[in-house]
């Protein structure tokens, strides 16, 4: 696939495509052929040539300086996460070829902290698995268990899917962090297995994957429509793992004093019970 030889190219040429001529300051005239920016506009605007800007979309040049790379990144309206991105795809080096990666596993004070907390927790892999939950996650969701895959069942389970009324946000913003996550170690075949899947699987993946958006999933807070308690407005923290590379630990938490406290207190309440 694509993804793995010339993910520069392919990077700058998806977010051209979404910069409107409006926003990039050039007057609309006539048919435009193409969505978005044109290459030539992008090479004006970036203070490039059109040959010079040709040759990175197309995989002729992979070692732009870091000037380039942040004209191009202001061209294109890239925030700061998408920034960074673009510089970490222009000083990309050739990799070996990889082998399978081992089995991710959550360190057994990790394992034993989640399990401990009052709040919704789990930790998440690199390619967003679940590694261990405890029981008031599985309790929000099902399908935080370990073994799942949070992409899957976001974009393929109509359960999960259910559980989220801002479901295309939700969705969208998974699909940014899970390109952050994964960087440009595309070559990984875990990596291309599970993005091959769901491209075939959910058109919205697809497109979605398209745009090449990046986020570190961060942000406000999400409503999870829950079939026993109803609307609980989590905010999501994520900590990085330590000595576990790639590992995330989540943890969702609401307001205090708010209903969703209540409703969230009202689930442990039944989880603890087992009524």
């Amino acid at each position: 696939m694509s993804e793995g030889s010339n993910l520069l190219g392919d990077y700058v040429r998806a977010r051209r495509e979404l910069v409107t001529p409006d926003q990039a300051g050039i007057p609309s005239v006539g048919v435009r052929r193409v969505p978005g920016l044109r290459r030539e506009e992008v090479a004006m605007l970036a203070g490039i040539s059109a040959d010079y800007y040709l040759r990175l979309e197309q995989g002729r040049d992979r070692n732009p300086s870091a000037q380039v790379l942040e004209s191009l990144a202001r061209v294109l309206r890239l925030d700061d996460d998408a920034t960074a991105y673009l510089l970490r795809l222009g000083s990309r080096q050739p990799r070996r070829r990889r082998r399978r990666p081992r089995k991710e596993t959550v360190p057994a004070g990790v394992a034993r902290l989640v399990g401990t907390l009052t709040l919704p927790a789990y930790v998440e892999g690199r390619y967003f698995d679940v590694l261990t939950a405890n029981a008031l996650a599985t309790a929000l969701s099902p399908r935080l268990v370990e073994g799942r895959n949070r992409l899957r069942d976001v974009f393929l389970d109509p359960a999960e899917q259910a559980l989220f009324p801002g479901w295309e946000d939700a969705a969208q913003g998974m699909v940014a962090g899970f390109r952050e996550s994964v960087g440009t170690d595309t070559d990984d075949p875990r990596f291309i297995e599970l993005v091959g899947e769901l491209c075939l699987a959910s058109r919205r993946f697809s497109r979605l994957w398209a745009r090449h958006d990046v986020n570190t999933c961060e942000g406000t807070p999400k409503l999870i429509d829950h079939p026993q308690v109803g609307g609980l407005w989590l905010n999501r923290e994520r900590l990085g793992v330590s000595g576990a590379t790639g590992q995330t630990l989540v943890v969702l938490h609401p307001d205090p004093g708010t209903g969703s406290a209540d409703r969230l207190a009202l689930l442990a309440s039944v989880t603890r019970t087992g009524s």
